[in-house]
Formats: C-alpha cells, structure tokens, sequence
C-alpha cells in the first residue's frame, strides 16, 4: 500500500519533526521500510510495503543524480515492464527492477504528462533539483489518495488526513460545505474537499505543479467518457458478453505482476468471486483468499470448478 509525504517550506527551514510525525503516522500503510530526503526547502518520506522488486535498490525516496529527479511514491504501474523496455530503447538506464524508478525515467523522458502512459493506480510526487518545482499526481480513478494542506510558511502533502494532523498546523475546523454535502442524499464529499476546512485532497485524473515560488496551478489529464462510441451499433448481445469478459481478464492479468503472493479478498459479493474464478482460470495453481480475519487456500481442484459467467 505504501504512504508519501513530503513538506515544501516558503522561508527555506524544512520541519523534519513534521516530516517524521508524518512519516510515522503512515506505518500500518507501510512496515517494512521507512525513508526520507531533505534536499534545501524540500523534504520527502516514505513509508514502504514491498511489492514489486523486494530490493532495497527500490528504497524511496528514490533520487537519480545523473537526471536530476527524485521521487515518493504509492502504487502500481502495471505497464511498467513495457514502458521500461521503451525507456531503455531511448537511452535510459535503470539501477533497480521496480516501477518507480521507471515513473523516474518517464519523467524525465516526457514530462508530466508521462501520467497519460501510465497504467494503474498511482499517487506521486516528483522534484526537480534544479528548478526546485514539485508536481503531484494522482491516477484517473482516484484509486491511491492524496491530501495536502497549505499556511503561511509551509505547503505539506500526504497520502492521510491522520498524518497532515499529525505535522500540526493545520486548521481542523469543520467545512461546513463538506459537512453538508456528506449529510446530504449522497453522502459524498465533492472530490477536492475533506470534512476540515484546512485539509484538500488533490482530484483524481490531475496533477498539480509548485513552482519555487509558492505558486500553484492544477491541470485535469484525463476524462472518462459515458456513452456509445463508432460502432456499437453492430455488437451484438455475445459481442458485448465477449467484449466484457475480455477486458475483466485483461484487468485480472495486469494485476499478477506483484513479486510477492497474489491473493484475493472476498467480499461475499459476485465481484470478488468472478476476481477469484478469472485468476484461477489464467493461473491454475493454489490461490489465497482472505474474508473476516480468515484465510482460505483453494485447491487446483477446487479452483477448476470456478468459471467465469
């Protein structure tokens, strides 16, 4: 799961107690590894769950010297393998085996806007040594949070609420407006607020450049589309029945690269089911599944009895 924070500071003093209360807060998110860089009026944490490449060589936060570029990350890049090969088609080298030093490199590479290649969920934060700009991002669904928090002296970001709390300065205050969007019909809190006044959360599908100068400007990259599209018209029932269990496949797949055991957690419901018969069907050896504190190992056997509908 993993958890990033970091703090710019206006007047030059990083606070690396905040930092480290941060950081801290963020252990059950990440217990195996915890890391941080203060670099001038910037300073970065981390806190890591191994999934990909288990090597400390994917420590973060992870700095490239040679490009200029640093990076705390939280995620999966599913894709990473071939945007890797791409890379390193361009010219670029790679010290690691991991997908963060590859969001490194397509930085570099492309720019921001190297988000639009990416393929899975994703919240990050990447610094420029030698402009000294910060540029958050965060994945077309939302899926990896991230919350900032801005005063007087400092600007400040983290994947919780909890931890931007635990650096202090922050005005905990209730938004009323939140407060009555949440009590509402709905009960969602639009995407860039939080229940306090003092806390924002940075929208799904967007990036949000900090220039050295304490300014601000945010851009959506992404947009999802509802609706028929060229062609559609032509499918038929099997078509559209095909189409869906192809792409819940391809979903599945993309999900198996973890360098660790891949399991499964079972809700009851039939989404989680059709995730269990989907990988039992492409990897056909024993799966884990967990429910309620209770782990469950399926057979072979059992597993070839799972078919997708």
């Amino acid at each position: 799961m993993c958890g990033i924070c970091g703090e710019i500071s206006w007047d030059g003093n990083v606070s690396v107690s905040a930092l480290q209360a941060m950081t801290a807060s963020m252990r059950t998110r990440g217990p195996d590894a915890e890391g941080h860089q203060h670099q001038q009026n910037l300073g970065f944490g981390h806190r890591r769950l191994s999934i990909i490449d288990l090597a400390p060589t994917s420590q973060q936060p992870m700095i490239d010297p040679h490009l200029g570029v640093g990076i705390v990350f939280n995620g999966c890049i599913y894709n990473y393998r071939e945007l890797k090969s791409e890379l390193s088609a361009k010219g670029y080298q790679f010290f690691s085996g991991g997908d963060t030093e590859v969001i490194l490199k397509a930085y570099h590479a492309w720019g921001p806007l190297c988000v639009e290649r990416l393929k899975g969920m994703f919240a990050f934060a990447v610094w420029e040594r030698d402009s000294g700009r910060v540029v958050l991002a965060r994945d077309r669904l939302g899926i990896k949070p991230l919350y900032w928090a801005r005063s007087p002296h400092a600007f400040r970001f983290a994947s919780t609420l909890p931890a931007l709390l635990a650096a202090g300065d922050v005005d905990t205050t209730i938004d009323a407006a939140a407060l009555h969007h949440y009590m509402s019909f709905h009960a969602v809190v639009p995407r860039d607020m939080t229940i306090l006044n003092g806390v924002r959360r940075l929208p799904a599908a967007t990036l949000m450049v900090i220039e050295p100068d304490g300014s601000c400007r945010q851009h959506r990259y992404w947009k999802v589309h509802f609706g028929s599209q060229q062609g559609d018209e032509r499918l038929t029932e099997t078509d559209w029945r095909d189409a869906l269990s192809d792409v819940l496949a391809k979903a599945v797949e993309r999900r198996q690269i973890a360098d660790v055991p891949v399991g499964v957690l079972l809700s009851g419901g039939l989404d989680s089911s059709l995730i269990v018969a989907l990988l039992a069907r492409a990897r056909r050896t024993s799966l884990e599944t967990f429910r309620s504190g209770l782990r469950v190992s399926m057979t072979s056997k059992a597993m070839n009895l799972a078919t997708p509908i």
